[in-house]
């Protein structure tokens, strides 16, 4: 008797392949044309061939243009929004006019507030710069930076880009580059002395609108069931780690554009039970969305883009598009498209974390970074174009990352995915990372299971690598159901070696599994 075996339509002439798939058969429709068993037996097994349909869609409208209208008590352009919410009473509804609002503090919400905008309404964390005065081939402005105050955060280049301080500035609104000396500067760029409390440009701000951001948030509050809606937030000068609108205990954060501040856009802290859905989160200095410590929070259908504008660590230091520490809940059918970092990244104790169906494309480190922590399921997502970037301290291999990086977790459930021409494909990595609050950081139970893997014809591979001190065990890390589509043939890696794709199914992996 012959059997052939076809897998997504494609004939499979493998032997170890045709073993593996033995346990699947059960169920399937069979032919015999004989009682002597001379005949052909042929056997249909289902394997990825197309994109996973719930992230192939496109993003529906984000902003505030998908806001519903305010109502509720006016905040006119030029009022202090804190003093009009000192006369009303907690749980109110506040609507900001049409207009640019200098917030010159973090504005604090009470319990059960809700503030509501429109696409023409925007709060700015920035002051007008005035009275410059020309210096040789530069201009200057005095008595405009705060106190030097403590710094913190890793940058990408430490010899050229100050990174830390979170004053910037803005010509006709678009963002100068800082620079370390006044000797630095070109057009473009700016120099900020704390020592002598002087701004230093290069460029005429003759008739120019010249704006730095000084406010640090616009909201900041530990009040719950707080609502911002149809909001533009710009300009503030969010410290590393911080939000320009940093939410609390269930918070709604719908419909905002939240653009252009200096560190993290939007920033969950102990904000068990948040909501974030349908915002423009683009071109903040540091990351886009952050999340702390905060339980069965949502981040759906949001645009996160273009983050980390000035120049963090771009591979190992919170820059990018979302990270998350110590936190739980769902990032699902969002677009996390060209940050200059990780597109998603879940770092140190996250448990119950679900990555689905999101597109996360041309980021410039993994694409999806699951990092010494537990119990997650990364499904449905569409990874294309990821870790072409990196930069400082990376190079090119499995350590290095990949379109999806499982780093030192527990029960972990990458299925259904498309990883296409990123750096590389799935990277799963074992490292010595230390204890956590479930005991010993290890890799286990990680299943890799029914997903499209497109790799690039550049030396990019997929597969197992691990340091002399965290060997992986035996069962510990399962591929099974896959369909592999690569080009050459030493594609695959474990245990330090290259290896081809027969020799990674007789290492125990993709038994069920097709390349093509």
């Amino acid at each position: 008797m012959r059997r052939r075996v076809i897998v997504g339509g494609v004939p499979l002439r493998s032997a170890a392949v045709l073993a593996g798939f033995a346990l699947l058969l059960s169920g399937c429709t069979s032919s015999n044309d004989g009682p002597g068993n001379a005949g052909t037996v042929t056997t249909t097994v289902t394997v990825p061939t197309a994109p996973p349909a719930a992230a192939a869609a496109v993003l529906g409208p984000t902003g505030p243009s998908t806001a519903k209208a305010c109502s509720g008590v006016d905040i006119p352009v030029g009022a202090d929004p804190q003093q009009v919410i000192g006369e009303h009473p907690a749980g109110t509804t506040y609507c900001f006019a049409k207009g640019l609002h200098r917030i010159s503090k973090p504005i604090e919400p009470r319990e059960g507030d809700r503030f509501g905008g429109g696409p023409d309404v925007v709060l700015t964390g920035s002051k007008q710069l005035t009275g410059w005065t020309r210096d040789g081939s530069r201009w200057v402005v005095r008595g405009v930076l705060p106190a030097a105050y403590p710094l913190k955060g890793q940058c990408e280049d430490n010899r050229t880009n100050p990174c830390q301080r979170g004053e910037q500035l803005f010509f006709d609104g678009q963002h100068l580059t800082r620079v370390m000396s006044a000797k630095d500067l070109q057009p473009g760029t700016f120099y900020g002395d704390y020592d002598t409390n002087t701004v230093y440009v290069a460029d005429d701000p003759s008739g120019r609108a010249v704006e730095m951001s000084r406010t640090t948030a616009a909201f900041v509050s530990s009040a719950e069931r707080v609502t911002i809606t149809g909001l533009t937030i710009e300009h503030f000068a969010s410290r590393p780690q911080g939000g320009a609108l940093e939410a609390g205990r269930g918070w709604r954060i719908t419909g905002n554009e939240v653009r252009w501040n200096h560190a993290v856009g939007v920033m969950l802290i102990e904000a068990d039970g948040a909501q974030v859905s349908r915002n423009t989160i683009a071109d903040n200095g540091q990351l886009g969305l952050g999340q702390y410590k905060s339980a069965d929070a949502k981040v759906t259908a949001n645009l996160v883009t273009r983050n980390n504008t000035d120049g963090f660590w771009i591979a190992d230091w919170e820059s990018g598009g979302i990270k998350s520490t110590r936190s739980s809940g769902e990032v699902s059918g969002n677009d996390i498209i060209g940050n200059r970092g990780v597109g998603l990244w879940s770092d140190i104790a996250e448990y119950d974390r679900r990555i689905s169906a999101n597109r996360i494309r041309d980021n410039a480190a993994d694409g999806i970074r699951y990092e010494i922590s537990y119990a997650g399921v990364i499904e449905k997502n569409v990874v294309e174009g990821n870790g072409f970037g990196t930069g400082r301290g990376s190079g090119g291999s499995l350590w290095d990352g990949g379109g999806i990086n499982v780093n030192t977790s527990a029960g972990v459930q990458v299925r259904g995915n498309l990883v296409k021409d990123n750096r590389n494909g799935i990277s799963i990595q074992s490292r010595t990372r230390g204890e956590g609050p479930r005991g010993r950081y290890v890799l286990s139970d990680v299943i890799v299971e029914g997903n499209l893997i497109v790799l690039k014809d550049d030396g990019s591979s997929t597969g197992v690598v691990e340091n002399k001190g965290s060997p992986t065990t035996s069962g510990a890390i399962t591929f099974r159901r896959n369909n592999y589509r690569i080009p050459g043939s030493t594609r695959f890696a474990y245990r330090g070696k290259s290896l081809t794709w027969p020799q990674w199914q007789e290492a125990g992996f993709d038994q069920d599994s097709v390349t093509g």
